[in-house]
């Protein structure tokens, strides 16, 4: 379920990723944001207004192209030889890649050997008797014209495989990259595509079609020395039966170029791993972890007899946290000191964020880059991203269809 109302920093950052995102359209970025198209729009609208930025003045400048041709003689001749130089240089390069190629031939896999012994074969046959040809090159001649019976058949395979991989790289590019042989699958029968995981994994590391993998991960949780004892209502079981009954948290930090961090604090529902609740900010006082769970009471309409699951951070083993906890109906739950595994779920929910939005580089740039960043990443997330414990759907779709399951069986 949506929330009802936006907070101005959902509306500031969905506003800032409209406008830092290349070739966006308000449909496109509603959808990732899982709300209405008008109402993206007048969010935008509103914001230049304040701004005093005209709609003119919002397009995106014109990219520099090639050089212009001179009219200029001497400035025409002068572009051209550039032009020759670098025409040469290409062709040098080339060159210079034929060569290793040829080189690199005998160190072909050893299957990868025997087929192009057969294509030579094949290739010359007119010119040598077949048997002459498999002798020389010490292959067996039965091998051969098994080969040879296979052909059509290995080139229609081919040829679907190739179709195939051209599908596999449409979804890979709508993940940003990031999503392995699971989850496209999973796209792919979404797609209407009847097809077998194995099959994609194949076809993925033949056309080199990689998922991210994991980065290692920073250890961000302090305890507080005098926080009072919360008992672990959870017992390592992140799952639940119905949305709203049992959340999860966690802290993370998010790495800037300048040797700075950003923090971000979540609260996820166990039943379909939904985001419900996030903050993002410089420091990590209780107000962070506080922020995130006042967004998740706003999300799901009130939190009232729904239980709560952190580590040992001082933030939520604070007074003002225990507080806030009360108000809203929330019971704490808390693992043991120093075992991540007590909190596994958000630790690898935080470790797939970082490896799918830092794609392998060391920050996030600046401070703003990495706000807009993670937040496209977050409604993505809830919108449209597959998730392995919900049979590869997103927790929105998940959601939707627990509620309609429910519907149809009260009917």
């Amino acid at each position: 379920m949506a929330m009802k109302d936006y907070s101005d920093e959902f509306k500031a950052d969905a506003v800032a990723l409209y406008e830092s995102t290349p070739g966006a359209t308000y449909k496109s970025i509603a959808t990732d944001l899982g709300i209405n198209r008008a109402t993206l729009r007048e969010w935008v609208l509103r914001d230049r207004e304040r701004r005093g930025v005209t709609a003119a003045a919002a397009q995106p400048a014109v990219q520099p192209g090639a050089a212009v041709p001179s009219d200029d003689p001497d400035v025409r001749i002068r572009q051209l030889e550039a032009r020759v130089a670098e025409l040469e240089a290409n062709e040098r390069k080339l060159a210079t890649e034929r060569d290793i190629l040829r080189k690199a031939a005998k160190y072909f896999r050893r299957d990868e050997l025997v087929r192009s012994r057969f294509q030579f074969v094949d290739d010359h046959r007119d010119t040598y008797e077949v048997k002459r040809l498999c002798q020389v090159l010490d292959v067996n001649r039965s091998s051969y014209y098994k080969w040879l019976a296979g052909r059509q058949a290995r080139t229609l395979r081919q040829s679907k495989d190739r179709l195939l991989a051209e599908r596999i790289r449409e979804v890979h590019r709508e993940s940003a990259g990031t999503y392995g042989s699971p989850r496209v699958t999973a796209e792919l029968r979404d797609k209407g595509l009847r097809v077998n995981e194995k099959r994609v994994a194949r076809v993925m590391r033949a056309f080199s079609i990689t998922g991210v993998r994991l980065r290692r991960r920073v250890r961000t949780t302090i305890p507080g020395p005098a926080a009072a004892q919360v008992p672990d209502l959870f017992q390592r079981d992140f799952t639940a039966t119905e949305p709203g009954l049992k959340y999860m948290g966690d802290i993370t930090y998010l790495p800037l170029a300048d040797g700075e961090f950003l923090y971000l604090a979540t609260v996820l529902d166990c039943f379909s791993r939904k985001v419900v609740g996030w903050s993002i900010a410089d420091h990590m006082r209780t107000s962070l972890v506080a922020d995130a769970l006042r967004m998740a009471a706003a999300t799901r309409d009130g939190l009232d007899g729904a239980v709560f699951h952190s580590d040992h951070g001082a933030q939520y083993g604070s007074r003002a946290f225990a507080d806030l906890c009360d108000r809203l109906g929330v019971t704490r739950s808390m693992g043991a000191v120093g075992t991540s595994a007590d909190n596994a779920a958000c630790e690898s929910f935080h470790a797939s964020l970082k490896r799918e939005t830092l794609l392998g580089a060391r920050d996030y740039g600046d401070a703003g880059t990495c706000r807009r960043t993670v937040f496209a990443w977050l409604t993505r997330y809830n919108t449209r991203r597959r998730h392995s414990a919900n049979g590869h759907l997103s927790p929105n779709e998940y959601e939707r269809r627990h509620h309609a399951a429910k519907l149809t069986l009260a009917a």
